[in-house]
């Protein structure tokens, strides 16, 4: 017969509980019928039972760990929280979650969290509330606080507990970032107690929880002094600073006010959690938010695509140039054995020096360099071409060019090999005559900085194998890439949506508009950088090579600056040379003439242009729905992320609104401004 349980009459559907002969109750966290541990609203509900019922009959001590492979905790259910945010009760969730980590924080009895995996946000801060935390040795586990990148900040006393934990400093390096750290570094900054392989995770936790330990004394210094009300007025400002680098407030207010809030921060827990709580809730509510967490969700589809299954172990590149040299490093990097060809060794060796360079940057364990280099082989012979399972074409923008390489190259393929080009612009009709397989040709398109861009297009065509498109969609997440499918026409979509723009651009420089100044009202917008840096950046040769494509198609004039190739020695950052003069990697940009002041219309100018094309691209089908659009344009262009997209920014301003100001401009500057088929599209209206 079963001995009476302190757990008896409690629904336990989410966590399970395990009394040791020690006295120590392992608490297992295996969220019903999802793969990965999130918190929602049932969950805590679940949990707040279970921790009166440990307080009414306490135990020796509480390991809390994840009965999950997959990791520790993911976080809250976003989801969930769009639904609160909808009905206006994300102060009552917020609360709960408070509540219940607060309850773990007051428990009579020493606490341990267990950490293997990923512990993300609401993890974070369950851990936090413990009183001890220990977490695997294991590569796997990486511990974060990312509400930042929601628009918000830690709202379960996260922001509370984490600086009194490990310091001002670091507590604020994590959360206005938003990056993971592993078990090792977070040990080295008095975040976890321990850290021990996996298979010792629960002793260890048990030992902690049965003896305890003691913080070194350094730790608990520095965590006390940069926490005074003397320290919190001198350091808030100089973070506040550091945050305007790289986020406006008026884009990115969640960064200033968890600064804030911490500042303004005394007396009890209650009333800090109190703090914390108003803040996150009123930041929830904000358009930045709330599209910040849109384009989670459009993150997530995009992790969603292709097939795991994809059959691609060995890629073959052709063409050793910044684009080529760069697909084929990071494709190493990330696992993949590769061989590089061009037409000489010189251009190969280059690659692999910009390579070795990369791996140095990425691989922090310099005994694990060698064997990522390895995977990446030069062969200015082409021989790998006959053992790849996918041969990515990335030589000059010439469609005979192309034709001809792909006449010697398909011929030594495996029937079962997948070509590829990377073409920035040429649509696939003109490429794919000749070919004996059509069905196993696509387009896998990469953007500048290959390590930096997280999104690929997969470019299609009519006669393109559907399996195709799902294999390299599966080979796209396996380098932690995002897909997009697009189209095959001039363009695709990135390029063609940000064509106007840069175009817009060229204009306004042609027309004696400093170009500081036109990058200036891009980056007052939200965009990363400004069209004329971009221009610089891509390569003017490059950028005159898309206008010789799109211009036409899209029935637009190109100014002197994009209309032939640039002077030797003058292609841009490349070559040190451009628009601007380019020093250590960065554009030196001149002095804006005293008194100058921009036009009042500027602005809109190079953002109208833009959205007008996207309203184009939705019209043409180049992608399947509104969403995927908003997708490529913010992953493949750094298009303001806190607007929600093109499409997003279009109906929270109003069409009407839009197509007054395009109006405007078309009167103003010309033809080139009237407004592209599909404002009519349902999507643009909600």
């Amino acid at each position: 017969m079963r001995a009476p349980s302190r757990f008896d009459g409690l629904p336990m559907l989410n966590w399970h509980a395990e009394s040791r002969d020690d006295g120590v109750v392992v608490l297992s966290f295996d969220k019903a019928g999802t793969g990965v541990n999130t918190f929602s609203q049932d969950v805590l509900i679940e949990l707040d039972g279970i921790l009166e019922r440990l307080r009414l009959e306490p135990p020796k001590g509480l390991v809390i760990r994840s009965a999950k492979a997959s990791g520790f905790i993911a976080g809250a259910d976003i989801k969930e929280f769009q639904t609160f945010d909808r009905r206006g009760t994300v102060g009552d969730a917020i609360a709960r979650g408070q509540t219940v980590f607060q309850r773990i924080a007051d428990l009579p009895f020493r606490t341990v969290a267990a950490i293997h995996g990923f512990c993300m946000g609401g993890g974070t801060e369950l851990a936090l509330a413990c009183g001890y935390r220990v977490a695997s040795d294991d590569p796997s586990t990486r511990i974060g606080l990312p509400e930042v990148k929601l628009g918000i900040f830690p709202g379960w006393g996260g922001s509370v507990r984490l600086p009194r934990l490990i310091g001002a400093p670091a507590a604020f390096d994590l959360m206005l970032t938003g990056r993971t750290v592993t078990g090792k570094a977070a040990k080295a900054m008095g975040l976890v107690d321990r850290v021990v392989p996996v298979g010792e995770l629960v002793d260890a936790a048990v030992k902690l929880a049965l003896r305890g330990a003691e913080r070194p004394f350094q730790q608990r210094a520095l965590a006390w002094a940069s926490n005074t009300w003397p320290a919190r007025q001198v350091l808030a400002p100089t973070l506040a600073k550091q945050v305007a680098r790289k986020a406006p407030k008026d884009h990115y207010p969640a960064p200033y006010a968890l600064i804030e809030s911490w500042r303004r921060g005394g007396g009890s827990t209650k009333a800090l959690l109190a703090n914390e709580r108003r803040a996150v809730v009123k930041l929830s509510s904000t358009p930045t938010a709330r599209n910040l967490i849109r384009v989670f969700f459009l993150q997530e589809r995009l992790k969603s695509q292709g097939i795991k299954d994809h059959g691609i172990q060995r890629v073959h590149v052709v063409g050793a140039g910044v684009m080529g040299g760069d697909i084929a490093a990071w494709s190493a990097y990330k696992g993949f054995e590769v061989t590089l060809a061009d037409r000489e060794q010189r251009f190969v060796d280059a690659a692999l020096q910009r390579a070795s360079e990369l791996f140095a940057k990425r691989v922090k364990d310099e005994s694990k360099r060698p064997a990522v280099a390895a995977r990446l082989r030069g062969d200015v012979g082409g021989s790998g071409v006959t053992d790849a399972d996918l041969v990515i074409e990335a030589i000059v923008e010439r469609p005979d060019a192309k034709r001809a390489l792909y006449g010697d190259v398909e011929p030594r393929m495996k029937t079962d090999a997948l070509l590829t080009t990377n073409t920035s612009s040429i649509p696939l009709d003109e490429l794919r005559g000749g070919l004996a397989r059509p069905a196993q040709f696509a387009g896998l398109h990469y953007f500048n900085p290959v390590a930096l861009m997280p999104l690929v297009e997969i470019i299609r065509h009519d006669g393109m194998d559907p399996l195709t498109e799902q294999r390299l969609a599966g080979f796209c997440r396996a380098i932690d890439k995002f897909p997009v499918p697009v189209a095959g026409t001039p363009g695709f979509l990135v390029n063609r949506v940000l064509f106007p723009y840069m175009l817009e651009a060229a204009n306004a420089y042609a027309e004696g508009i400093p170009a500081p100044l036109i990058d200036r009202a891009a980056v007052k917008f939200g965009m990363p950088m400004g069209p004329i840096e971009l221009v610089d950046t891509v390569g003017l040769d490059v950028a005159a090579g898309v206008g010789h494509e799109l211009a036409p198609f899209l029935g637009l004039p190109i100014p002197a600056a994009l209309a032939t190739p640039p002077e030797p020695g003058r292609r841009g950052k490349k070559d040190g040379q451009g628009i601007y003069k380019w020093e250590n990697g960065k554009p030196v940009k001149p002095e804006v003439p005293q008194g100058y002041k921009a036009p009042d219309d500027l602005e809109d100018r190079l953002i109208l242009p833009l959205l007008n094309e996207a309203v184009a691209c939705l019209h043409d089908g180049v992608v399947a729905d509104p969403d995927l659009l908003d997708a490529g344009v913010i992953f493949g262009t750094g298009f303001a992320p806190f607007r929600g997209g093109p499409i997003q920014y279009i109906r929270e301003t109003g069409v009407d609104l839009l197509l007054q100001r395009l109006r405007q401009l078309e009167a103003r500057h010309g033809a080139r401004f009237a407004p592209r088929p599909g404002w009519d599209h349902p999507a643009l209206r909600g």
